[in-house]
């Protein structure tokens, strides 16, 4: 598991940019599969046969993409101007290394000389317009020769086990969860499963709710990974949940009022087989589930998360037995499942 998800870490994927994320899952699944489709967003949707085929096909969905930057312009001097793709918190980027494009252009997000910042501007967080792209070039025409408006970016980090028992790395939401829907696999199902691999999650949920919608599930489960700030200066109502507290298993978020039934089976079979696991104290974020629970006539929708902080950044930091425990957990999810509905 942690192999994969150090793997996966490593591609480059950002929304809309999924493609690389994708071939090498594609790879991983069709020695494994019974049918394997894509649909014109993007998504992968993979299919396998388990021991019981129930009424409607059981949905486990996890995203590809990660948050990253797009260049918007060019400037006379050869900076690139840039927007964000997904939620990026500006204080974590300035003086950060990224890679634009197919041919990973090494660039700088830079920002104003401190000594000439005004008192004001050093009481503020830098706006997007005011960050610019350092790649080299010395007049528009060679920034253009090596890079397109367009092009998309990446953080440039490596995955590095740290600590006790950490992972720090680019990109874990939600390489996570597509890691553990490919053990998933690997192992007998107990009911027929179709695992989407979505795109475009960070940009608003976009791919979950075309494949819930395609395959009109009975029930989803989402693979996520989710906000820990239990950090030194945070209050402990705040810290929403912690690193190596255990699966997260949220009750509500700032999209979706998770099923109420599964919640209480996902927590009780958690603690029947000796699982850690912790909710959030906090109604924030979102996931696929926003849109795939009000797909069609509704479906009913359950999230397992794992806890990372400085999530959406070059070094989100995530617990190795919570990543090795999220597809244990689901796997025992599913299987209680089924005991109910046959």
């Amino acid at each position: 598991m942690l192999e994969t998800v150090k793997t996966l870490c490593s591609l480059a994927g950002p929304s809309g940019w999924e493609d690389e994320v994708r071939d090498s899952i594609l790879e991983r699944v069709l020695p494994l599969a019974d049918a394997v489709e894509t649909d014109p967003m993007g998504n992968l949707l993979v299919f396998c046969r388990g021991r019981v085929t129930l009424p409607k096909p059981v949905m486990v969905c996890a995203h590809m993409d990660e948050v990253g930057i797009i260049v918007t312009g060019v400037t006379d001097e050869g900076f690139l101007k840039f927007d964000f793709i997904g939620g990026v918190d500006r204080r974590v980027t300035m003086g950060r290394r990224v890679l634009i494009g197919q041919n990973r252009i090494p660039a700088i997000i830079g920002v104003k000389a401190y000594h000439l910042v005004s008192d004001d501007e050093e009481k503020k967080v830098p706006k997007t317009e005011e960050l610019y792209l350092d790649i080299g070039a010395e007049s528009e025409a060679e920034a253009l020769e090596r890079v397109h408006l367009g092009d998309c970016g990446i953080f440039d980090s490596t995955p590095i086990e740290m600590g006790e028992g950490l992972l720090k790395a680019r990109a874990i939401d939600d390489r996570c969860g597509c890691a553990a829907m490919l053990k998933l696999m690997e192992g007998e199902l107990p009911c027929d499963t179709w695992f989407v691999f979505t795109v475009q999650e960070e940009v608003g949920a976009r791919g979950g709710r075309t494949a819930a919608y395609r395959i009109d599930p009975a029930l989803c489960l989402v693979l996520e990974g989710t906000t820990a700030a239990d950090i030194p200066g945070v209050a402990e109502e705040k810290r929403i949940c912690r690193v190596g507290g255990g699966v997260v298993i949220p009750f509500m978020d700032g999209g979706t009022l998770y099923d109420r039934g599964l919640y209480e089976l996902a927590s009780k079979t958690a603690e029947k087989n000796g699982i850690a696991w912790q909710t959030k104290t906090m109604i924030a974020g979102g996931t696929d589930a926003s849109g795939i629970q009000r797909s069609r006539g509704g479906v009913r929708t359950l999230a397992l998360s794992v806890a990372m902080r400085n999530i959406h950044s070059p070094a989100c930091v995530a617990s190795v037995e919570d990543l090795e425990n999220l597809p244990r957990l689901a796997a025992l999810v599913l299987e209680e499942l089924v005991n109910e509905n046959s």
